[in-house]
């Protein structure tokens, strides 16, 4: 048949759809047919980029040889067995002379379940480097710390997506999924209809005016705020006697300390430091306590990717609680998960700690567990690295890495502070980058392979709300490209690597269950042929269950004690607006006079980096520069028109775009899409020093800028 039934190689939604490669339409533009298929999350919706997903699979520009940087700085095209014999050496000289954390590997949560799983095996047994994380530390890593400490364990939406159908009251913070994953939007319908959903966001977005006539209510709280709004939420549930007893007595510990920690923050102290009025507060915490049954609170990136994001994630975690919604079917906490695997994709390996199956690196019986599926001695295996920032910006320095792989991500626009990143890349003593277009990072490089699309390739991935599905290929590869297992497989035999390192899919999924056994991401009792008939199989699902776990923490959360626990946290920072009280600070760096916060995010029509669809004509098109969304007011006080052509600069750096004068943004707030390449990239101005303590996730969402009106020619500069 020509018909092959898949998923959107974009967002944790993971809609389905179908490929056909025989219609006329086919045949006539010279990629497959694309069709929404009837799948619980997207229901036979699709945005704008899965529509236009197969288009990139014929597109001109594919990688279909590996290029080896030659002494006069030129790419030739050079053979298979050429390219990865060059890429051992390399491996093998960085090792000899800086140790064997001289090389690095940098994975991708777009990566399928068996990638990232055979790539967190490759660092630590083929090259016994504890040296890998993934772009995913910039995704996930404050929500996923913020549950494990809470709940006992990480599952982005612990429940099935259609359960918001029934859902009467919603409150999403720092998540706009009318354009980042429109089809979500129809599962908050219901909630929208009763005037049940409340969006926080400083931006009045397109999911934030999904609340006018009377659907809901938006909170605009200034930049980094959030963490102070939830206390004030919690401060309300509390002191109006809204807070469910029963289950807090019942299912939680630690209540008596956290009553007492958010004692300070009445509505009209909160209103001080967020702007939200006092009255907005009141009003949004007793829609959420007006009925147990039926009340979610969601997370995304705005809330999370800050300084203090796991202890925001922690508060809005708190407040659930307090609601008694976590555990309770029909209610619940959950947090959106961004990339296409970013949920598989930490769950198996590629982050700096853990082993698979959600194991920690430093845990003995899973060191013991693991190195017994991998056939290794458990002392054999590196201890924990670092996270992502802290190795980017490490590169090249004499206790860095010196050899760094690339494998599913592109940094030079997604990592923070993007001009220290370039120039780390460049102390390297040899980059290798693994793509299927040349992106801004493969410029740097002195190795670029040639990898497979999502179409053309076998494998699983785990969705947002922690379902496995199969990946099919529906066509066959350039010639020149290959899978990252066989590339693996190709460089542990070169490296004389122990086990074994499988290129087929199947069998790789196949050791992923058994390594993954009795750990919290569970996946022993997951089999293909199962996933390959399209059954809904949810982690976890230990072998011998007649089903997996679609609802976890129904009847026990994941700590010893089957508890979850409320964590008392306190605002270490609260954006540009300063803590009333005499021990509160301000975000670094200081904000000076003028100067405004930076917030960034995507844009419908683009995805990541843009380094996919950014070569979609029609998605260009749509958008095909930065815009950096400004106040009227506040561009008139620094003479800006719309449209024309601005510079910011933070202590990073700069970069420049084009001025949209919109209402829907505070005054005292500007934002920037991230996707652009070059002078446009909004990562140029973030820290990569300021991070969480506990997540290490860097501070995109509230970064301190000055902003002016330059000249045309100045954009280039």
């Amino acid at each position: 048949m020509s018909t092959t039934a898949t998923h959107c190689p974009y967002c944790a939604l993971q809609c389905g759809m179908t490929l056909d490669t025989g219609s006329a339409a086919a045949a006539a533009q010279g990629y497959p047919e694309v069709a929404a298929r009837q799948f619980p999350t997207n229901r036979g919706g699709m945005c704008r980029k899965g529509w236009t997903s197969a288009e990139l699979l014929a597109d001109p520009a594919r990688l279909t040889a590996p290029l080896l940087r030659g002494a006069d700085g030129v790419f030739q095209e050079v053979s298979w067995a050429a390219a990865l014999d060059r890429m051992a050496a390399e491996f093998r000289a960085a090792q000899e002379r800086h140790g064997r954390d001289g090389v690095g590997i940098f994975g991708g949560g777009s990566l399928t379940n068996e990638n990232a799983y055979q790539l967190g095996k490759f660092a630590r047994v083929a090259l016994r480097t504890s040296r890998i994380d993934y772009n995913g530390r910039f995704c996930m890593s404050s929500a996923a710390a913020a549950a494990n400490r809470s709940l006992g364990m990480d599952r982005g939406l612990p429940f099935p997506v259609t359960d918001l159908d029934d859902a009467h009251t919603v409150l999403l913070l720092g998540t706009n999924p009318a354009e980042t994953m429109p089809p979500f939007v129809q599962h908050l319908q219901h909630a929208r209809q009763h005037g049940g959903l409340v969006v926080v966001d400083p931006r009045r977005s397109a999911t934030a005016r999904m609340t006018d006539d009377d659907g809901g209510l938006h909170l605009q709280p200034t930049p980094g705020s959030d963490l102070v709004l939830l206390l004030g939420l919690a401060h309300v549930v509390l002191h109006e006697g809204l807070a469910d007893r029963e289950y807090l007595e019942r299912r939680t510990t630690g209540s008596e300390a956290f009553t007492t920690s958010i004692n300070a923050w009445w509505p009209e102290r909160v209103e001080q430091v967020t702007g939200v009025p006092a009255e907005r507060i009141r009003r949004a915490a007793r829609l959420l306590a007006r009925a147990r049954k039926g009340t979610y609170v969601i997370t995304g990136r705005g809330v999370e990717q800050h300084v203090d994001g796991t202890d925001t994630a922690t508060a809005a975690i708190n407040l659930a609680l307090l609601l008694g919604l976590p555990g309770r079917e029909g209610s619940g906490w959950g947090t959106l998960t961004g990339q296409g695997n970013g949920q598989g994709g930490r769950e198996h390996g590629q982050k700096a700690d853990q082993l698979p199956g959600y194991r920690s690196i430093t845990d003995p019986a899973a060191r013991a567990h693991v190195a017994g599926v991998w056939g290794v001695d458990p002392a054999e295996l590196p201890g924990a690295g670092i996270p992502a920032a802290e190795m980017l910006t490490t590169l090249g320095t004499d206790h860095g890495v010196r050899c760094l792989w690339v494998n599913g991500s592109n940094v030079v626009i997604g990592a923070p502070d993007t001009d220290a990143v370039v120039r780390g890349l460049q102390a390297l003593d040899f980059l290798v980058v693994c793509d299927f277009f040349f992106s801004e990072t493969a410029e740097f490089a002195d190795l670029v392979l040639p990898v497979l699309q999502w179409a053309e390739e076998e494998g699983t991935m785990t969705n947002l709300e922690g379902r496995v599905l199969r990946r099919r290929r529906a066509l066959d590869p350039p010639p020149g490209a290959r899978d990252e297992l066989w590339i693996m497989a190709e460089l542990a035999r070169r490296l004389e690597a122990p086990g074994t390192f499988s290129p087929d899919p199947e069998e790789v999924f196949e050791e992923l269950r058994r390594a993954s056994a009795g750990g919290k991401a569970d996946y022993s009792g997951i089999g293909w042929a199962a996933l390959d008939a399209g059954e809904a199989c949810w982690w976890p699902h230990p072998a011998g269950a007649s089903a997996g776990t679609p609802r976890v923490f129904l009847d026990r959360f994941g700590h010893p004690d089957g508890r979850a626990v409320l964590v008392p946290v306190r605002p270490r920072a609260a954006g540009r607006a300063v803590d009333p009280s005499p021990r509160g600070h301000r975000r670094e760096p200081l904000h000076t006079a003028g100067a405004l916060t930076l917030t960034t995010g995507r844009w419908l029509e683009h995805y990541q980096s843009g380094n996919q669809t950014r070569r979609v004509p029609s998605l260009h098109a749509a958008r095909p520069g930065a815009r950096l969304q400004i106040h009227p007011a506040t561009a008139a006080a620094h003479g800006i028109r719309d449209g024309a052509a601005v510079e910011l600069t933070s202590a990073r750096g700069r970069a420049v775009a084009r001025a949209e004068l919109s209402t829907d943004i505070r005054p005292d707030t500007v934002f920037l899409p991230f996707h652009y390449a070059g002078t446009q990239t909004a990562n140029r101005l973030v820290s990569s020093t300021a991070v969480d303590p506990v997540s290490a996730m860097p501070e995109f969402k509230a970064g301190s800028v000055t902003v002016r009106a330059i000249d045309a020619e100045e954009t280039t500069r």
